[in-house]
């Protein structure tokens, strides 16, 4: 094992009233062993009990194995921090059975409460200013991790662990779960689900969807390419490589039935019928609809694919 493929972190823990670990917060990880000296002064001081919430803040450090799995609440957070300070790529930790470290929580606007104190402390809570967020496993990726260089219009929308480059866009609309993300500059306005990595220079058109291994996709972890568009409303369940581009409105997934208009003809004069998993990762495709038969093609692309704005991304 090399120390690579160790992270390490001091954090603050917040524990429920019940001994339930509600999350960890840790604003600096590393990459490499935890040191036997490490400094924690800076988070001592905000340790300690929170009444209006009915926890405690607690300071811990924490290293993990990456290639191992989750253990406890603690070390999936880390995981999860690892990812969206882009100490790591999706996909290249190991996050087997998270959900079990994860306990659902009430997120307010003053941290994590647990579901069943909110509920008797609703009353003081409110009259304090803070309400209910959201109810969920996953906190709000800017509430522990602010990425550079990225633009988040809806920050309900990106979850920690979403792994962000500089240059990143994600509109109102674009949503970005853990363990995926972008590899370089990029517009998203559509989803892109876990496990899917999109490449520098590539547009995720709005209410586009990428499916991900979560939303029973398979095995397979989609990947997109560079200078790739997937237009409005459209989706895939294939990976596309540099330079490709699916047109609005269309869905191409493994099992698709996709006519090669470009290829030689049969004897019978009709086109080569392929899977759509037999052209996954290809660069410099377009799939499009036929108009007129409602087949959808594929058509061998010359040159870059989408240029993005500039203006937009610096």
């Amino acid at each position: 094992m090399t120390e690579q493929r160790w992270i390490w972190g001091a954090g603050l823990a917040t524990t429920a009233a019940d001994g339930t670990v509600l999350d960890t917060w840790f604003p600096s990880p590393a990459v490499g062993r935890a040191p036997q000296d490490a400094d924690t002064s800076a988070l001592d001081a905000q340790a300690g009990p929170d009444e209006r919430r009915d926890v405690t803040v607690e300071v811990v450090i924490v290293e993990i194995d990456l290639d191992a799995p989750p253990q406890a609440t603690s070390d999936a957070y880390l995981r999860l921090h690892a990812l969206s300070h882009l100490l790591v790529l999706p996909n290249e930790v190991n996050l087997a059975g998270i959900f079990a470290h994860l306990p659902n929580v009430a997120w307010t606007g003053a941290g994590p409460v647990h579901p069943d104190a909110f509920a008797r402390l609703r009353p003081q809570l409110q009259r304090a200013g803070i309400q209910l967020q959201g109810l969920d496993k996953f906190p709000r990726l800017t509430d522990y991790v602010v990425p550079a260089g990225v633009r988040i219009a809806d920050a309900s929308r990106v979850r920690l662990g979403a792994h962000l480059a500089p240059g990143t866009t994600v509109m109102h609309e674009g949503f970005v779960n853990f363990n995926a993300g972008t590899l370089g500059a990029s517009m998203v306005e559509g989803r892109i689900s876990q496990g899917v990595t999109v490449g520098d220079g590539s547009d995720i058109g709005g209410g586009a969807s990428i499916m991900g291994t979560l939303s029973g996709g398979g095995a397979h972890r989609v990947s997109i390419g560079s200078r790739t568009l997937l237009g409005a409303n459209a989706g895939i369940g294939i990976s596309l490589g540099d330079d490709c581009i699916v047109e609005a409105g269309l869905y191409v997934t493994a099992g698709s039935k996709i006519v090669l208009p470009n290829e030689s003809p049969l004897h019978d004069g009709s086109r080569p019928i392929v899977k759509g998993a037999q052209l996954s990762g290809q660069n410099g495709i377009l799939f499009r609809r036929n108009s007129l038969s409602g087949a959808i093609e594929a058509v061998r692309r010359e040159g870059v694919g989408v240029t993005l704005n500039e203006a937009l991304h610096a």
